[in-house]
């Protein structure tokens, strides 16, 4: 936030998140729930629900998320609006609270792929400019489109009908490597827990608890999974710019259907891997879906393209939403 300061950014408050910004829903139990303003009784996901529900209800003009699994991705989808996780340790996590080290990410949101790209300057040194699109060669991550809802995926398919050089790809993902990620995750909050475990909201405390039943030898062979899948990850994607996958199977859910672990797996399937990976990627919103909800795209590629993404990110919108200044 300093950085965005010194550029010329003005505070203008704190919003709300998931607790220890370690869930999808931005359900908190000690601060209330974050509304979701384009739809009434749905979530406006997690973890940082808050930047994103700020953003569309016209409370900021630009926002910060954390990233473990999708946070900035997450509800940047579920609100129709864009967020961008860089490559890992790109932007600075000084003073913020950490989930899973490793994993952990910091990026900027808005109401546009260029507003992104402006804060990435001060927060990172990343200057990005539009890319022809005719230029670009992209793989689409098919069988990711195939889990989607219909409209979701009509409004995916039509986003990726707009990069000419592209083509279909089997990417993987997932990687089996979760038990590595909940492992930092219990480093983190051990001690704490410990001491604080009856004001932990129950949600969290559930998570944090199997966590710790981790064991080193189970998140070290996570953690050789995890390699492994970041080499066959780049391997796929060899003579290509960019993946384009969707950023969510469906439209933001209802409150009632969004307790539970199975939906929170659903949510983070297409955004989980880039963290794993450590890879850039930009949550776009690409037009109406199920119940008149924005659907999102979402463009990744190996780490230190950020520019490329968000070029890409800033080309792609125009042509979605070509009166949006970008």
């Amino acid at each position: 936030m300093a950085l965005l300061e010194q550029a010329g950014f003005v505070t203008v408050g704190k919003a709300n998140l998931h607790e220890f910004a370690y869930g999808t829903t931005s359900l908190n139990p000690h601060f209330g729930w974050v509304p979701n303003p384009i739809a009434p009784g749905r979530i406006a996901g997690g973890s940082s629900g808050g930047s994103a529900a700020a953003l569309v209800a016209g409370l900021a003009d630009a926002a910060l998320g954390t990233d473990s699994g999708g946070s900035i991705r997450i509800p940047a989808a579920f609100c129709g609006v864009t967020g961008f996780k860089p490559t890992y340790g790109l932007v600075s996590l000084a003073g913020c609270w950490p989930l899973a080290p490793s994993y952990d990410h910091a990026g900027p949101m808005a109401l546009s792929a260029g507003e992104c790209a402006a804060m990435m300057g001060p927060l990172a040194g990343i200057e990005a400019e539009p890319v022809d699109l005719d230029e670009v060669r992209v793989g689409v991550a098919r069988s990711w489109l195939d889990e989607c809802d219909p409209l979701v995926r009509a409004r995916v398919d039509a986003a990726a009908e707009l990069f000419p050089d592209r083509r279909d790809v089997v990417f993987p993902a997932e990687a089996g490597e979760y038990d590595a990620f909940a492992f930092e995750v219990a480093r983190v909050h051990e001690n704490l827990f410990a001491e604080h475990r009856d004001e932990y909201g129950e949600e969290v405390a559930r998570k944090i608890e199997r966590c710790l039943g981790i064991s080193e030898g189970d998140a070290q062979a996570a953690a050789g999974r995890r390699e492994a899948y970041r080499s066959r990850c780049a391997e796929i994607l060899d003579g290509f710019d960019l993946l384009l996958t969707p950023t969510q199977p469906f439209v933001a859910p209802r409150v009632e259907d969004a307790m539970g672990d199975a939906l929170r797996d659903r949510i983070i399937r297409f955004t989980y891997p880039f963290d794993s990976l450590g890879w850039p990627a930009l949550a776009l919103p690409c037009g109406p879906a199920e119940d008149g909800l924005p659907a999102s795209v979402q463009l990744a590629a190996p780490q230190g393209s950020d520019a490329l993404v968000l070029g890409a990110g800033i080309s792609l919108e125009r042509v979605i939403t070509p009166s949006r200044e970008s």
